[in-house]
């Protein structure tokens, strides 16, 4: 408390960023206008040797610009902002993220429950960019962030909170591991709970996504940024978990997905089956009847119809490298690789 008893504020904001200059635009002065108010202490811009303007317009408009002196990726730039940031708590926004004006707020009155370590919200309902893929990517990720357990397993960066403390004293994200951006923020959620911490999803913290997705940036993505890396985790130290994309239902539905690709071949083999493929189809359309609700619900019937049918392609893809990360944990020179090393 402050001498005239009002609460002072312990978060420091922390976004990472690499030529980002186009989105700071509209997603520092939201930031900026907390700090003015007093609800944060400062708002760090980590900046990863932008090539661009990014540095000096994050310091013209007020501000904190650290220079992370060896590119390493959002997760080095935080890690090095961490260090010098002067509040209890660290706020991560990430660059092409908007956040809602009262995240402050919500994310102080969460972490007054000192069992509590770290908290993530999720994308709102109004992404940015109005193709379908960034419609698809940004609600999807949005329906499984708002029917997530609260009492969270894992941690998520693009607008998530942590203590410093605790987040010091696990040594921060893990950069050698993953040295380019996949799952670092993940892996943190798990060695945090691995020490006793609490991590609670609060489906109120919010934050509008600005990014611009193409099927191909989505795939690359999926598979070689959350998928294998992700699989690997789970095969080698954590174990499946059973909350968010990797829930128990989920991996049902991944199942039966599989299943709905192979019936298009059953007829082939024997016509009299003609109707298995409109079965499964079915069946899969009642397993998937929540998403298709929420799809239905936020962009009309449609969108809902070729997003729930682009959905069955990211479970196929999604479990077919799960299964191939399971090979190469048994198969020596199984490994797959995982593209192009300075993907963002």
């Amino acid at each position: 408390m402050s001498e005239n008893g009002q609460r002072t504020s312990r978060l420091s904001v922390i976004m990472p960023v690499y030529n980002a200059l186009h989105f700071l635009k509209v997603t520092l002065p939201p930031l900026l206008e907390m700090r003015e108010r007093g609800e944060i202490l400062e708002v760090i811009v980590a900046d990863d040797e932008s090539t661009d303007d990014t540095a000096a317009f994050a310091a013209g408009m007020g501000a904190r610009v650290l220079s992370n002196p060896n590119r390493g990726g959002p997760g080095a730039a935080r890690n090095f902002a961490a260090l010098q940031a002067i509040g209890e708590i660290l706020w991560f926004v990430d660059a092409d993220v908007i956040a809602h004006r009262d995240g402050a707020h919500i994310i102080e009155n969460a972490f007054a429950d000192e069992t509590v370590h770290a908290v993530y919200g999720s994308y709102d309902d109004f992404p940015a960019a109005r193709n379908f893929m960034s419609q698809y990517k940004n609600l999807a990720h949005r329906y499984y962030h708002q029917r997530g357990k609260r009492e969270a397993s894992t941690f998520w960066a693009g607008c998530g909170a942590v203590r410093k403390s605790a987040f010091l004293a696990i040594g921060g994200f893990d950069t050698k591991t993953y040295r380019r951006p996949s799952i670092e923020d993940i892996d943190l959620g798990y060695r945090l709970r691995a020490k006793g911490g609490r991590i609670l999803l609060l489906r109120e913290l919010e934050g509008t996504h600005l990014k611009h997705w193409t099927l191909q940036n989505a795939i690359i993505t999926d598979i070689f940024c959350r998928a294998v890396p992700w699989s690997r985790l789970m095969v080698s130290r954590v174990g499946l978990t059973d909350d968010l994309n990797v829930s128990q239902g989920e991996r049902l539905r991944a199942g039966f997905a599989c299943l709905l690709l192979l019936s298009f071949f059953v007829p082939v083999m024997a016509p009299h089956l003609w109707w298995a493929p409109l079965a499964m189809l079915s069946l899969v359309a009642l397993l998937n009847s929540a998403l298709f609700a929420f799809f239905v619900r936020r962009k009309g019937i449609v969108f809902a119809l070729m997003a729930l049918l682009y959905h069955q392609v990211y479970y196929v893809y999604s479990a077919a490298t799960f299964l191939w990360c399971l090979f190469e944990a048994k198969v020596p020179g199984g490994r797959l690789r995982t593209g192009p090393s300075r993907a963002r």
